[in-house]
């Protein structure tokens, strides 16, 4: 399984790119969000993939960051959302808005996503709630444009296996403060699903703040009302 890739930018799709890597050229499907963030044609770009394999078709699928990675294939497990829809709701809101959406039960914020209705929007935030935590403290572990002149291509194309770049890494920015915080409310006592809704609803309204901060801050929404 391909799991990652960095490569010269060939070309640039409206919904996908070529990536030439090792002499291969590779297309790769991305979200508007990914295509927006990526440099024009010859630039070095690395993209975290994942590869949907069907009958009638192998397509790769590229992220820029593990999060969204996991997202997609999160989404994709839900009734009646395809590669499609998965990029729209990735494209529309970005891995931290989905992450803040589905913890807060937030179904109308993935409706505004191109092809989503409020039925497939509702679902997605029922299956998927209780898998929020753990995607959300994944954050920070990121790929995108490299330096032109990165020594990667010197390397031979050597694909890697799906979820290998995950072990050992451990998140940085605000992907750092949200595992933080949501390790923090767990040793509290505080269930996974209570604890991300909280943590997604403080880091939504300071996206800069540090472990700390969040854990205070998710802490005052946790308190007993009254």
């Amino acid at each position: 399984m391909i799991g990652r890739l960095r490569g010269r930018l060939d070309y640039r799709a409206a919904d996908h790119v070529l990536l030439d890597v090792g002499g291969v050229g590779y297309i790769v499907h991305v979200s508007e969000r990914t295509l927006a963030a990526l440099p024009g044609p010859g630039g070095v770009v690395s993209l975290y993939t994942d590869l949907v394999i069907r009958e009638d078709s192998w397509q790769l699928f590229g992220f820029l960051s593990l999060t969204e990675k996991e997202w997609h294939r999160l989404l994709m497990t839900v009734q009646g959302v395809g590669a499609k829809v998965s990029l729209a709701i990735l494209g529309a809101l970005g891995p931290e808005g989905v992450s803040r959406a589905i913890a807060l039960g937030d179904w109308a914020s993935v409706k505004a996503a191109k092809g989503v209705g409020p039925k497939t929007a509702q679902r997605i935030v029922l299956d998927l709630k209780d898998k929020a935590p753990a995607v959300m403290a994944m954050g920070g572990i990121a790929g995108g444009a490299l330096p032109a002149d990165d020594a990667v291509l010197e390397e031979p194309a050597t694909p890697t296996p799906t979820g290998a770049t995950a072990r050992g890494a451990r998140p940085s920015g605000q992907g750092a403060a949200v595992a933080d915080a949501l390790s923090a409310l767990g040793n509290l006592g505080y269930g996974p699903g209570e604890a991300a809704a909280a943590v997604a609803e403080a880091a939504g309204k300071a996206p800069e703040a540090e472990a700390s901060a969040l854990i205070r801050a998710a802490l005052k929404l946790l308190a007993p009302k009254g």
